[in-house]
């Protein structure tokens, strides 16, 4: 005489039902762990952006001085006054475009993804689908 327990008299829909309770886990752990690390993500923006903040508050009046001096240079070397200063307002543009492009690039959506979600999810679709054959 054979001995059925519970485990091998439950049928296909308990089996799936199972299954489906385990992915539905699964799936808000996935959530729980992409919020933590968007959390984490924001705040790598936030930091950056208080540095940017303090770096150009900082940063503005001793460009403005320098490119004063490099004005006042330039006009002691024999360059017009209109001349000197728009080589000085060149040179603060190419300083600004370098800050500018350094930020963007901290800034930049491939670093703030939420890589170790999207990549626990692609095992997660994985498991899934093993389960589901």
């Amino acid at each position: 005489m054979i001995i059925m327990n519970d485990e091998q008299d439950r049928g296909i829909p308990q089996l799936l039902g199972d299954a489906l309770s385990q992915f539905t886990r699964l799936f808000q752990n996935e959530i729980d762990l992409a919020k933590a690390e968007l959390g984490e993500k924001a705040q790598q923006v936030g930091i950056a952006v208080g540095l940017l903040a303090g770096g150009a508050a900082l940063l503005i009046p001793a460009v403005v001085m320098a490119l004063f001096a490099f004005s006042a240079a330039l006009i002691s070397a024999g360059w017009s006054q209109p001349l000197s200063y728009l080589a000085s307002a060149i040179l603060d543009l190419l300083l600004a475009a370098v800050l500018v492009a350094f930020a963007l690039n901290r800034l930049e959506a491939r670093k703030l993804a939420p890589t170790e979600t999207l990549r626990q999810l692609d095992k997660d679709k994985a498991t899934v689908k093993g389960m589901v054959r």
